[in-house]
């Protein structure tokens, strides 16, 4: 559905759409910025019922892989048939809205039985033999177990140039936090289609993903025990992994069970590489960058960040949400204490479930 150019702010409604579940704002020069406030509000499936306005990230989904578009993160809107969006330029008016903005519409689907055909890792290259991890891995549901449609990435998955993963990178997925756990495998399918389908990347952009509940789940292809490349944090993701919480958390606090997922992830995943996850990584940029903060840094520089990091830390975007960024820091301490052996729970050496919830 394409949106009109304007400079002045641009309003869109379609109230007679095919279904669609998720939705994101996309444009045609994919190295663009959209310095703009994007607001989307929907209708649910068969009702005359509205749902308040939704402010979309348009600032989170710059992968560095090439892509065909630019766009804002996908938002998980549920079951609609009706919407209006409207874009509004920064006060300033220093920079034009970028040119071909596009609102796209996505309906995820029932899912792949099986996640459809296995696709297999390639047994060369960097990273190609897996690292031994002292701590256990935590249960990771597969990505058969939420249904990818493998067709759509029929790329082989390529691994970090120097076969170990310095970092962790915490992320959310913005948009909307009114999902049901039931419904997150959806949710999931719904990313990697509009990461594919609209931005034009390989494959889903993250390693891993968290829902509400705490559940996590694989994301890129190519081994949940691999140092996968991601497409996840702009400049760095030659040397991370990058874990992103489905929903926004900007102005809501993470729940304990999505701290202590995150932990374990972290915990077992730096791990592999023998990582401090209380520790510092020394990363080097491979673009020229600017954080949240306003700390610039040119490609190549060499740079300190927490083990476990937060997006804004290496880019300019809110993500991973101010209340889950302040989380962080425990986040490391209880990663630490599952390194150290010193923390119990059910998870720990878990078996990895093939299907969410199981």
């Amino acid at each position: 559905m394409p949106v009109p150019d304007g400079r002045d702010g641009i309003v869109l409604s379609g109230t007679d759409t095919r279904p669609f579940s998720l939705l994101g704002v996309t444009w045609d020069d994919p190295d663009a910025r959209l310095t703009a406030t994007v607001e989307v509000r929907t209708r649910a499936r068969g009702t005359a019922r509205w749902s308040g306005w939704l402010r979309l990230d348009g600032d989170d989904a710059r992968g560095e892989e090439p892509a065909l578009r630019g766009g804002t993160a996908p938002a998980w809107v549920g079951p609609s048939d009706g919407v209006e969006a409207r874009v509004v330029p920064d006060a300033d008016g220093s920079s034009a809205l970028p040119e071909g903005l596009r609102l796209d519409l996505i309906e995820p689907g029932p899912g792949v039985p099986g996640g459809g055909a296995p696709v297999p890792s390639p047994v060369v290259g960097p990273g190609a033999a897996p690292q031994s991890a002292p701590v256990p891995r935590p249960a990771i549901v597969s990505r058969a177990g939420w249904g990818a449609d493998e067709s759509i990435s029929p790329q082989a998955p390529a691994y970090l140039p120097g076969g170990k993963v310095e970092a962790m990178v915490v992320h959310h997925t913005a948009g909307s936090n009114a999902y049901t756990c039931a419904e997150a495998p959806a949710v999931l399918r719904g990313i990697h289609a509009y990461h594919v389908g609209q931005l034009g990347w390989k494959d889903i952009g993250y390693n891993f993903l968290v829902d509400k509940c705490g559940t996590l789940y694989e994301g890129r292809k190519g081994g949940v025990d691999r140092p996968v490349l991601g497409a996840h944090a702009y400049g760095f993701n030659t040397e991370t992994s990058g874990v992103a919480v489905l929903g926004s958390y900007t102005d809501v606090t993470p729940g304990a069970a999505v701290l202590d997922s995150v932990a374990k992830l972290a915990a077992w995943k730096l791990g592999q590489y023998g990582v401090d996850p209380a520790g510092t990584a020394t990363l080097t940029a491979g673009a020229a960058g600017r954080s949240h903060t306003g700390a610039t840094w040119a490609k190549g520089a060499k740079l300190s960040f927490p083990a476990i990091h937060g997006h804004r830390d290496g880019y300019n975007t809110e993500c991973p949400g101010a209340r889950l960024y302040a989380e962080l820091p425990a986040i490391r301490v209880r990663a630490a204490a599952f390194a150290a052996g010193t923390s119990s729970g059910s998870s720990r050496g878990a078996a990895v479930p093939t299907a969410a919830g199981e």
